[in-house]
């Protein structure tokens, strides 16, 4: 039997076995190449090149298993991109001196921020501050610097954060590059170190003054004694006043402020009197005042008066209207009451001659003091800049109650700013 099958083989030619080795050499030729071209799909790897020309008797259809493996486990995993907090803020490029600064910003990932905040400097204090960021009504996310601090001409500013795990990140520019921010110089700024300067910078002003004042004599009715018999008597009207204070000027909206005590003595015709002894009137009185400017050349004055008279306790308060430079040539209408005591309307032109002279005739009206009726005066006044800070005024003039009788008047002023 073996020799008839090994007879059969002999007897096989070469034509009846080609066939069947060709159908294996396709099959090996697909089993193989399918795996290689779901890895490389554009184009055949070499190892499947070599097989294809491989002899048939060296193919096996093992490889047909890997058909069954994932395309996706042949290949590397693709790059984590790490996910960090990002700032959005539009640079703010310019800012009002002496008013808040409002500084918005948007935050990615907020989640990974434990705060956020603004390190800035000014042109005028170097050193860096901080501003925390807030949750703001009207965007995401806003630092407001204090206007009080903000000055020209500039200012710089960065923004940094700091994530949950403690690092400190720069957001928006740098401390060692800070975005800087231009700051106009106010008009107040201006106009308050112009006029600091034309003063020699001198804003404390103390002064002292005196003044005798004489109306003449004016007719009365008295009586010698209490109940007594009345009869017609010229009295002398006449009073003295002296008075010290300070003032200061911040030139501002508030152009200046003061505070003055006085004392008035005198004598004068009390109206219903015929007591001699009640002629004798007297006043000690404070005053504090405030000068505001309305306009660059409108200025309106306030004081209040407090005053002890010869009568008890009284009250008082005045006014000015000042249009002009108020150190230089001007023009004022005021006026001052006391309760008792009396009351004075005034005005005066105060016109600079030269640089160190400055001369103001005055007109006044006044019932002062305690008087039954009102009278004139009429003044001038000439002051002199004697350097070093140092002012004397002299002042001379004439008043009357009555067209009968009228008397003079001479006063001094000496002042030191600095």
């Amino acid at each position: 039997m073996v020799t008839r099958m090994s007879s059969k083989l002999r007897m096989s030619s070469p034509a009846d076995a080609l066939p069947g080795a060709c159908l294996l050499a396709a099959l090996a030729i697909v089993s193989i190449s399918l795996p290689a071209l779901a890895q490389a799909p554009s184009a055949p790897s070499a190892s499947a090149a070599r097989v294809s020309n491989a002899p048939p008797a060296a193919s096996s259809p093992a490889p047909a298993a890997t058909l069954s493996v994932p395309p996706s486990a042949t290949q590397s995993a693709a790059p984590q991109v790490p996910v960090i907090p990002a700032v959005h803020h539009a640079p703010v490029s310019t800012a009002l001196a002496h008013q808040d600064l409002r500084i918005r910003a948007d935050i990615d990932n907020p989640h990974l921020v434990r705060r956020a905040w603004v390190a800035w400097r000014s042109a005028n204090s170097p050193a860096i501050k901080t501003q925390p960021f807030q949750r703001a009504s009207d965007g995401p996310y806003l630092a407001v610097l204090p206007g009080s601090q903000i000055e020209d001409p500039w200012l710089e500013y960065c923004i940094e954060l700091e994530t949950v795990d403690g690092r400190t990140l720069p957001a928006f520019a740098s401390r060692d590059a800070m975005f800087r921010v231009e700051v106009p110089e106010d008009l107040e700024d201006m106009r308050e170190r112009a006029l600091a300067q034309r003063l020699g910078e001198r804003r404390s002003v103390a002064f002292a003054s005196g003044e005798f004042v004489y109306f003449g004599d004016t007719d009365a009715m008295v009586a010698e004694t209490a109940g007594g018999p009345v009869h017609p008597e010229g009295i002398a009207d006449r009073y003295w006043r002296s008075e010290a204070g300070y003032t200061y000027r911040p030139l501002g909206v508030v152009s200046e402020f003061s505070i003055r005590a006085g004392v008035v003595r005198g004598q004068s015709v009390v109206p219903h009197e015929t007591d001699k002894a009640k002629y004798q009137v007297g006043l000690n009185y404070a005053s504090p005042k405030v000068r505001f400017r309305a306009a660059d050349s409108f200025f309106l004055d306030a004081e209040l008066l407090t005053s002890v008279t010869e009568v008890g306790f009284s009250m008082g308060g005045g006014g000015a209207l000042l249009m002009g430079d108020p150190y230089g040539t001007h023009m004022t209408f005021g006026f001052e009451s006391i309760e008792t005591f009396g009351t004075r309307f005034y005005s005066r032109m105060d016109i600079s001659a030269t640089d160190t002279v400055q001369i103001a005739p005055i007109i006044e009206v006044t019932d002062m003091p305690h008087a039954d009726r009102y009278g004139v005066r009429l003044l001038t006044e000439v002051q002199f800049d004697a350097g070093a800070g140092f002012q004397l005024g002299v002042r001379g003039g004439y008043q009357a109650r009555t067209y009968t009788s009228g008397g003079p008047s001479v006063g001094t002023t000496i002042s030191y700013a600095f």
